[in-house]
């Protein structure tokens, strides 16, 4: 299986409990909290493992938070390059109304990095396999560097390595501006920085193809939520239906969906099939409560019933 490398330029803790119902001026009683990993390289890297694959998580530690978030990695067993900073990282809060099942996410927006951080995890990345996959995933914090995709896209050029982005707004066109191997956007973050791009309005396959013909990347992977995705690149224009699988929480999906795409790669699979099992890893996050990731027993379950539906479906030849 190729290297793969994640970065996370805005790791953080999620934290995540239950209450009755969100009300203002009043004490909520609440569930015991949950603590686990977060930021979406780190999530990434997290999924791969579970996967059976092996990904190494590149991200700026810091602080009080920073210290929990590493050892939690490492109580996981997740192959980590930590970049030691002053600043403690984030936590964010995920809170659930037991009355409604609604979810409530609040998000911080995470330290200012120097320069000095920003090239040290830079560098981290040198540490990829000639021929890999760098995954870069999450938000950015603020005051990102203006030549950060260049010098990211320059290293994973050098490195012969596919460029994997999930990002949205300015950090998505920036990305692709730079050219990348494969996004992840939803249908809005799409239509965005298709509009940012100065591309011509059209359907959604149509916005993604005009990326893939502009250059900007190989292979737009449009995230339909339930629905599953749609793949574009130069030779396919397709749609991969999601599984139907009880609903938890889908805090999570999207990150196993990125995990399950480049464990597929990296085990030798065309890029179809590989999303594919993305996408049945995406629905087996869905299956869990809170922000839990996939499990491999539910995804190689959801992969084979995909796989199974497509045979029956695909068209007879005829001798």
């Amino acid at each position: 299986m190729s290297g793969i490398m994640t970065v996370t330029f805005n790791p953080c803790i999620d934290k995540s409990f239950d209450t009755e119902a969100l009300s203002p001026d009043r004490k909520l009683r609440c569930s015991v909290p949950k603590l686990e990993p977060g930021g979406g390289g780190i999530n990434v890297a997290r999924a791969v493992h579970r996967l059976g694959g092996k990904a190494t998580a590149v991200y700026p530690s810091g602080g009080y938070h920073g210290s929990i978030l590493t050892e939690m990695l490492r109580m996981e067993g997740v192959d980590i390059f930590p970049v030691p900073m002053l600043a403690d990282i984030r936590e964010n809060l995920n809170v659930r109304e037991t009355g409604t099942n609604r979810q409530y996410r609040f998000i911080e927006p995470g330290p200012v990095l120097t320069e000095h951080t920003w090239t040290k995890c830079i560098q981290a990345l040198q540490a990829l396999d000639k021929g890999g996959i760098l995954v870069v995933s999450g938000s950015l914090p603020q005051e990102a560097p203006a030549d950060l995709w260049r010098r990211i896209k320059e290293l994973a050029g050098k490195k012969q390595a596919r460029l994997v982005v999930d990002a949205r707004g300015n950090d998505l066109r920036a990305a692709l501006e730079a050219g990348v191997f494969l996004v992840k956007p939803n249908a809005g973050e799409l239509e965005g920085v298709a509009k940012a791009l100065g591309l011509a309005a059209g359907t959604m396959d149509q916005m993604a193809r005009a990326i893939v013909l502009r250059g900007l990347a190989e292979v737009v992977v449009v995230s339909l939520g339930a629905g599953g995705v749609w793949l574009v690149t130069r030779d396919i224009n397709k749609e991969i239906k999601a599984p139907e699988v009880p609903r938890q929480s889908s805090v999570g999906a999207g990150d196993s969906l990125v995990a399950g795409i480049v464990v597929g790669l990296g085990r030798g699979m065309d890029i179809t099939e590989a999303v594919r099992y993305g996408v049945a890893c995406g629905a087996a996050a869905v299956m869990n409560p809170g922000t839990e990731l996939c499990h491999k027993k539910d995804v190689e379950a959801l992969y084979a019933k995909m796989r199974a539906a497509t045979a029956v479906n695909a068209p007879a030849i005829s001798n």
